[in-house]
């Protein structure tokens, strides 16, 4: 099943992704109170799914499925491509930062570039929504703690990232976690080892890979987290970029004001957003 949030008429709900039209979940909340009940509404949303009706997508503003959660997580370094191309050697442990929360943005909402000179980039990531969660979860069980799948794109100041050991500042822009356009569920995707991830510049190919190459799996990911935090409904996690970033082309090649940035992973659809200066 494909989830969104979606703004109507003034109004944001959840809606069901069927085709070209979205279907009000009827569950009041957020993304995070649905996927909190999912257990006793996933029968009757399916019921609704094919019974049809709605609204057509075009009628209505797709916003990131999960507005405001309560952790962002992301993992550096888990592409053998984007390694080499960093220069950096193979981590022995994962390598994680956070994003804040007020770098969520909608999956075709305009992304600033902030005032100052800045070197702005782009990474096609898989993000993993996580479900019933928990702590401790080992890597066997770590597939049922996950709801459902999204694009995302890890937009990165890269001067900022650099410019200290850690990473969040530099990851944590405004408007830098472009998300969605939905979640879909982890029964639907099934294994999320083996899609394909595609990142365009105005139409150029800039990144094109595919999951099977992570260097640590979603699953060894979850494991690890969740060793000493409790992984909640609604948290985010950003599995890693493919070489092909910005930062390491020769020359490099930063994002302007007017550049067009599109995100894509098989099965699940894409993200674009127009680059703007900061007003």
């Amino acid at each position: 099943m494909k989830l969104a949030t979606y703004t109507a008429d003034g109004t944001t709900r959840t809606g069901i992704v069927v085709d070209d039209r979205v279907i009000d979940t009827g569950v009041e909340g957020t993304m995070i109170d649905l996927i909190r009940q999912w257990d006793e509404v996933k029968d009757e949303l399916a019921a609704k799914a094919t019974a049809g009706g709605g609204r057509p997508l075009a009628d209505v503003t797709l916003e990131a499925p999960v507005q405001r959660p309560g952790k962002i997580f992301a993992i550096g370094l888990n592409y053998a491509d984007h390694i080499a191309e960093s220069n950096m050697q193979t981590p022995e442990r994962q390598v994680w930062f956070t994003k804040a929360q007020t770098s969520v943005n909608a999956p075709y909402a305009d992304v600033e570039i902030a005032k100052g000179q800045m070197t702005t980039d782009y990474e096609v990531e898989l993000v993993a929504v996580i479900g019933k969660g928990g702590k401790h979860v080992s890597a066997a069980d770590a597939a049922g703690a996950i709801f459902g799948y999204c694009v995302g794109n890890d937009v990165t100041e890269r001067l900022w990232q650099h410019a200290s050991p850690q990473w969040s500042l530099g990851k944590s822009f405004d408007t830098h976690a472009p998300m969605g356009p939905w979640i879909v569920t982890a029964d639907e995707v099934g294994d999320p080892h083996d899609l394909g991830l595609r990142c365009f510049v105005n139409g150029e190919k800039r990144q094109d890979s595919n999951t099977s190459h992570l260097v640590f799996n979603i699953w060894s990911q979850v494991e690890h987290l969740s060793v000493g935090m409790t992984l909640e409904p609604g948290d985010c996690l950003f599995t890693g970029t493919p070489g092909g970033v910005g930062a390491a082309m020769d020359p490099r090649q930063f994002l302007k004001a007017g550049d067009v940035v599109r995100c894509e992973i098989d099965g699940l659809g894409h993200i674009e957003a127009t680059m703007v200066a900061e007003g």
